[in-house]
């Protein structure tokens, strides 16, 4: 599309070309398509408790930050209707599917967490976890929280943002969706998560085996007594402290978990 106008003296024209808006447009449509699948996924920012309106102008605040550097990794302005949904489509699955990774990565503390409180025996203590927007024990509730204070105090966060500029280098716009490599990277998430959390949770769970057992020892010599009920408020106690122990331990190990997952996925 062309404006023309003529001056007052009828002999210089002005042209104005409009053409780049349409494909202005649809590139910026695309880059949010992938970038605000992965910010809704982000740890503090992407949280349910985090408003909507605060969620969605920082992911168009980044989107308007990587136009410029990625405008060229995309195809022309395609001529029809279905094309442009296949490109959207596809901008879409791998946003989601990225953010899906990031949460596998931060829910490693929450894992952590809920075996604690199993073992300790506050699995029933629950309240409000702002990281998923739902009830948990309040020993997760705890890591989940303690771990994003962690991220953002240590400027981890920052990793996370070079991944998704860098997800544009890892998996382009104009080729096929990495399906195998979605799910190799999957796995090797899950495991790896699961893994940091049975290892910081640990030592409760050997303390709760030593400990139960003992505690079955003892209600088979003494029968009339109520072992179990007189031994709980000594287990929650002890776990108590074996937790304000191990704390910085645990949340080192974790952060260590954290830096090498996000390595991981910025160089698959």
């Amino acid at each position: 599309m062309r404006v023309k106008s003529k001056s007052d003296t009828g002999n210089d024209e002005l042209t104005l070309n409009l053409d780049f808006l349409p494909h202005t447009a649809f590139i910026f449509l695309l880059i949010f398509a992938r970038v605000g699948s992965m910010v809704m996924a982000l740890p503090g920012i992407g949280d349910r408790n985090v408003p909507a309106r605060i969620r969605l102008v920082f992911a168009l605040t980044l989107c308007l930050v990587f136009y410029p550097l990625l405008q060229e990794r995309f195809p022309s302005f395609p001529g029809n209707l279905f094309a442009m949904s296949g490109l959207f489509a596809h901008e879409l699955i791998i946003g989601l599917a990225l953010g899906m990774m990031i949460r596998i990565i931060i829910s490693g503390a929450q894992v952590a967490g809920t075996i604690v409180g199993f073992q300790s025996g506050l699995s029933f203590a629950t309240g409000f976890d702002p990281n998923f927007g739902g009830q948990s024990n309040v020993i997760s509730t705890f890591l989940g929280i303690l771990a994003l204070t962690l991220i953002f105090t240590g400027d981890l966060h920052h990793l996370l943002l070079a991944g998704i500029f860098d997800s544009y280098r890892l998996f382009s716009p104009v080729s096929d969706l990495p399906a195998g490599d979605f799910s190799i990277l999957a796995l090797k998430l899950i495991s790896g998560s699961f893994r940091i959390a049975l290892q910081m949770a640990a030592p409760f769970i050997v303390f709760g085996l030593i400990f139960y057992l003992g505690v079955g020892v003892l209600a088979r010599l003494i029968p009339q007594i109520q072992i179990f009920f007189i031994a709980m408020p000594a287990n929650i106690f002890i776990s108590f402290i074996l937790f304000m122990l191990l704390l910085s331990s645990l949340m080192m190990a974790y952060i260590t978990y954290f830096t090498n997952a996000v390595d991981l996925f910025l160089d698959h």
